[in-house]
């Protein structure tokens, strides 16, 4: 059955939620559900099965984890034994630690009541025996790591569990782990409600409802798969690799792009390169991929979402899978690499980056469905955002695929195309060329090696003082140099004679003025995140960079 939105909208305190959870969503700032979450919430806490459909930012996870909560709250009341009421699944490890980390922030006036375990980290499975013989009340994990608790003897959920939860649903079985969801099918007992939550229903996610559900309630919002234009825009500028180089600096040194900032591309290599290019004129940069430790990433991501640094670049892996006509020769290297990946692990989906006002793809993502996710990381919940993307002559087909699928009306197409005139920052060119060439094979191939170790030794070595000392990891960053190219000082200083003439008398270009608009400057991040509501992509306002003025808004 399909539900139908004829009832009233309603608010949080209508929903008949516990104090202790309107409490914690008051202080997360939540002043209103979203629209998953105003239809979620009272059919789960009715205890239907519900499959639920939304766009990737459109709150899915606090749409279950909010009834969830309240469920646990209320079985409390009569409760004689602590038990595991609630499992819930996702598909990598980052999204599993988000998970965790939101239903902490919803129980943060009920800790003692509602426990909840991320049994996700890849560590020996005795090292999470004691968290589990405790019992928690919500077991978050991936379908392998859960499925091998249950083997070892350490999760027993035949018993007392009640609630299953499967997010991000579409991506379960394409990460490969259609075989261990159907042998914890067994684990399970032969009545509980069932959660799904996906962003589309493939035909995995028919899959999986006549695996998981029964007689469910499917709500599938009219909404459109992406923000709506007044929320996020969408700009495309045409340029092969040296031009992306050459604008990306420019853009980033000028101070045209502000606040939080992805840059994806779709190779581990690309991320390194990127990285160490954007080392050279001193705007430091971490990198997020699939080779990297699990803890790492989740760590990333959250200092990331704390504001502690601004730029990520993200290789966004699994668009290589299916790569169709495009991208063929890409997906055979991916094949014959024998470098070491983590199959949950995921950048594009999924993941919470908080407050990012602009996704910027250096390479075109090979289909319209990454375009949809990557576009998700930015203009979530009810906040601002823009997407630029460049395109090569290669990379144009994929963006007519794009265009076709998100088009507004007959001929509306979402893209703004972006004149970007190279002439104007012909000096920044030679720079960027220099800088470009100077980012070898061997030297991605260094930095990558040199990240991973120096990472590893982060995790491992000093596992137990962090543990003693937990305020000094907020001092472990993960944007320092990686050296592996030589670095130039005169780079990270723009000249006055280089900045555009449309720009001059703008200050806080020339080096006098570095300081005070440093990227790292803290004084300036207020400022950032003011320009950064009002209009998140500044460059696209400039005259000089495009062929007609455009309105400012």
């Amino acid at each position: 059955m399909t539900e139908q939105n004829e009832e009233k909208p309603r608010n949080f305190h209508e929903m008949e939620l516990d104090d202790r959870i309107l409490k914690a969503i008051a202080k997360l700032g939540w002043q209103n559900p979203t629209l998953i979450q105003e239809r979620a919430i009272p059919l789960l806490l009715e205890g239907k099965d519900v499959l639920v459909r939304a766009r990737t930012g459109s709150g899915k996870t606090a749409a279950f984890a909010i009834p969830v909560i309240q469920k646990i709250l209320n079985i409390k009341q009569t409760a004689r034994h602590q038990e595991i009421k609630a499992l819930i699944l996702a598909p990598s490890k980052e999204l599993c630690h988000q998970i965790c980390g939101v239903i902490k922030d919803l129980t943060i006036k009920c800790s003692q009541e509602v426990r909840c375990v991320d049994v996700a980290p890849q560590v020996d499975l005795s090292v999470q025996k004691p968290l589990l013989v405790e019992r928690p009340d919500i077991v978050v994990g991936t379908p392998t790591r859960v499925l091998k608790h249950v083997k070892a003897g350490y999760l027993d959920l035949k018993k007392s569990l009640e609630l299953l939860v499967i997010d991000e649903a579409d991506l379960v079985f394409s990460f490969g782990y259609e075989n261990e969801v159907k042998e914890l099918m067994g684990s399970l007992p032969n009545i509980y409600q069932a959660i799904l939550a996906s962003a589309t229903l493939s035909e995995d996610v028919k899959s999986l409802k006549s695996l998981v559900l029964h007689n469910p309630v499917t709500l599938k919002l009219e909404e459109p798969e992406i923000a709506p234009e007044s929320q996020l825009t969408h700009y495309h500028l045409m340029a092969e690799e040296m031009d992306k180089a050459t604008i990306i600096y420019a853009l980033l040194k000028l101070h045209l792009i502000r606040g939080k900032t992805i840059i994806f591309v779709n190779t581990v290599d690309k991320c390194y390169k990127i990285k160490l290019y954007l080392e050279q004129f001193g705007i430091p940069t971490c990198v997020l991929n699939s080779e990297l430790p699990a803890k790492i990433r989740c760590h990333s991501v959250t200092q990331f979402n704390q504001g502690i640094y601004d730029i990520i670049v993200a290789s966004d892996e699994k668009a290589l899978e299916e790569p169709g006509n495009y991208g063929e020769k890409d997906n055979t290297e991916a094949k014959k690499s024998k470098r070491k990946k983590d199959k949950e692990s995921g950048v594009s989906r999924g993941i919470d980056f908080q407050h990012v006002a602009n996704v910027i793809n250096f390479d075109f993502p090979l289909d319209a469905q990454s375009y949809i996710h990557r576009a998700g990381r930015t203009a979530r919940g009810n906040n601002h955002g823009s997407v630029l993307s460049f395109v090569s002559i290669k990379e144009k087909p994929l963006l007519e695929k794009v265009e076709n699928r998100l088009k507004t009306g007959d001929n509306d197409s979402i893209f703004k195309a972006n004149h970007f005139k190279l002439e104007e920052v012909e000096a920044f060119k030679y720079r960027a060329k220099d800088a470009w060439r100077a980012v070898t094979k061997i030297a991605v191939r260094e930095a990558r090696l040199k990240e991973i170790k120096q990472e590893i030794f982060n995790c491992q070595k000093l596992k137990s003082y962090f543990e003693d000392n937990p305020t000094d990891l907020q001092v472990l960053r993960h944007d320092k140099a990686l050296h592996t190219v030589r670095v130039q000082q005169h780079l990270s200083d723009v000249p006055e004679y280089i900045v555009p003439p449309t720009l001059k008398g703008m200050g806080g270009l020339t080096k006098r003025n570095k300081r005070k608009h440093d990227f790292r400057s803290a004084q300036s991040s207020a400022s950032r995140f003011q320009a950064r509501k009002s209009n998140p992509l500044l460059s696209m306002d400039f005259e000089g960079f495009s062929k007609k003025k455009k309105k400012k808004n």
